[in-house]
């Protein structure tokens, strides 16, 4: 079983400080770097990686938690970048995480006119890509109209007035990007990968770096035949030559109560855009997400960004006219805010207005320096695969080291694979762990394993202990808020907190 725990974070920084040799240095513990892991991991490298917070402490778990196919691209004329959204969400869905990803059906209310009619066309394009990736309609089934009494059976808040039906599409949801990180991680390690969190790297070059364990301030340098550089919007802290433009896209939580409990995405156009869309989105504990924006984000680089109050105000007021009942700031319960690692390829414009932010939001750079070190940056979650295999391609082409094709299209992460045992246990369980769950259960030691975490939110006391003795853990932090998303809700992490620092106290001893 892959591992990653406090012992395993120890003993891989032994071996790192012992001077054992590595094929392969990965700098940033988010998606790309994990992604970047495991491909090397598969292709028979020897691979250390290395975080300065913990897995997913950055970006990464800021997401919209979709797995898409691009069609805003589509509608922009970026065939290239929709195509490859299609062909990755085919991938994840399909082999690589199809038990963190359930098909999301989206709706937009149909109130007629020339809007409504191009975004059915746009619609069926996208489609085409779903049917060219090679997608089935039993898992993404393709573009149909609803009635009205359909719209608001799947979407109760929408507003009736002028309604004559809805728009559906359907698109991938992931039940946590967070988790999809920690698990591409584990899966690392289940091929060879060192992975270790709470370590800063300095003096990073093509060869190597000094890194120092933030938990005991001991420093070592390490070297390696290969360093990829995946720290995202921080890459210019290890590559001063590269210039990173952040956007800040922001997102409210509500009780999904207020929305009356949507089992589909609500989306709902911008203005009269065909292309751009506010939406509400059914998440777990109870929650929806309503999302998202894309400004500007210049100046230093925070560790937790926080949203705007124009922001806040921008969306309400673009899902308000969507609903019969407005959201006021009262409904709020959370707001979360993640930066993206925009590369501007055009000359110095990106960043600056909403048009030039929209061109590079989701292209992916992969550059090496002139000493080896190769950066990647950029892109989009849904695309990580991809960027990891250029990365480690263009790694590879600085060195004679031999190695494996990639096969991380193939290769499923842990718990993708079902298990007959998941009969009997709680679904949100199985959502969040797949054929793991029963081995979630089976290994606790906790008392009640299966009682949650604390009355009203559906955490198992098991999946605590797990996250610390499997899932690289060390504190009630990482688990509030990457291993679970209690801590995008402050009364609900203050309510968790307690148990929780318990449960942690007893598996350190």
């Amino acid at each position: 079983m892959a591992t990653l725990s406090v012992h395993t974070r120890r003993r891989a920084l032994d071996r790192l400080a012992s001077g054992e040799p590595l094929d392969l240095l990965v700098i940033g513990g988010g998606i790309t770097g994990v992604g970047v892991a495991l491909d090397a991991a598969t292709r028979g490298l020897r691979v250390a990686l290395v975080e300065n917070d913990d897995l997913a402490a950055g970006t990464s778990r800021w997401s919209s938690k979709l797995v898409h196919g691009g069609l805003r691209y589509l509608a922009r004329g970026d065939l290239r970048i929709a195509r490859e959204s299609a062909i990755e969400r085919h991938h994840l869905m399909t082999a690589i995480a199809p038990h963190l990803i359930a098909p999301l059906r989206q709706i937009i209310p149909d109130r007629g006119g020339r809007q409504s009619s191009i975004i059915r066309i746009g619609l069926r394009a996208g489609d085409v890509l779903r049917r060219n990736a090679g997608t089935p309609e039993s898992l993404l089934p393709p573009p149909s109209r609803l009635s009205a009494l359909e719209t608001l059976g799947r979407c109760p808040a929408v507003s009736p007035d002028g309604l004559r039906g809805g728009i559906s599409a359907a698109d991938g949801q992931l039940i946590d990007d967070a988790r999809l990180v920690v698990a591409l991680a584990r899966t690392a390690a289940g091929y060879g990968a060192s992975i270790c969190t709470r370590v800063r790297a300095e003096s990073v070059d093509g060869r190597g770096a000094t890194l120092t364990d933030r938990q005991t301030g001991e420093s070592f340098d390490v070297g390696a035949r290969m360093v990829v550089n995946a720290t995202g919007v921080w890459s210019g802290g290890i590559d001063d030559a590269i210039a990173v433009h952040p956007s800040r896209g922001t997102h409210l939580v509500i009780d999904a109560a207020r929305l009356g409990f949507p089992d589909a995405a609500l989306m709902s156009p911008l203005g009269g855009s065909v292309s751009r869309f506010v939406f509400a989105i059914p998440a777990q504990l109870g929650r929806a997400y309503v999302g998202i924006t894309d400004v500007a984000a210049p100046g230093p680089i925070p560790d937790v960004p926080t949203p705007d109050e124009s922001e806040i105000d921008f969306l309400l007021d673009a899902i308000n006219p969507a609903l019969a009942r407005p959201l006021d700031r009262s409904d709020i319960v959370g707001t979360f805010a993640g930066l993206r690692p925009l590369v501007d390829t055009r000359g110095g414009n990106a960043g600056r207005d909403a048009d030039a932010l929209a061109d590079v939001s989701r292209q992916h750079h992969v550059g090496v320096r002139g000493d080896g070190l190769v950066s990647v940056l950029g892109g989009k979650l849904t695309t990580y695969r991809r960027m990891a295999q250029d990365a480690v391609d263009a790694a590879l082409s600085t060195t004679d080291l031999a190695a494996g094709d990639c096969v991380t299209t193939t290769t499923p992460l842990v718990g993708a694979l079902r298990s007959p045992r998941e009969q009997g246990l709680p679904p949100s369980l199985v959502q969040r762990f797949g054929g793991e769950a029963p081995t979630v259960v089976d290994v606790a030691t906790v008392a009640h394993p299966l009682g949650p975490i604390v009355p009203g939110i559906d955490v198992t006391r098991a999946e605590i202990e797990f996250a610390m003795t499997h899932e690289g853990a060390l504190d009630a932090d990482d688990i509030l808020h990457r291993r679970t998303r209690i801590g995008l809700v402050r009364r609900d992490a203050d309510a968790a907190r307690p148990e929780i620092e318990r449960i942690v106290g007893e598996v350190l001893g």
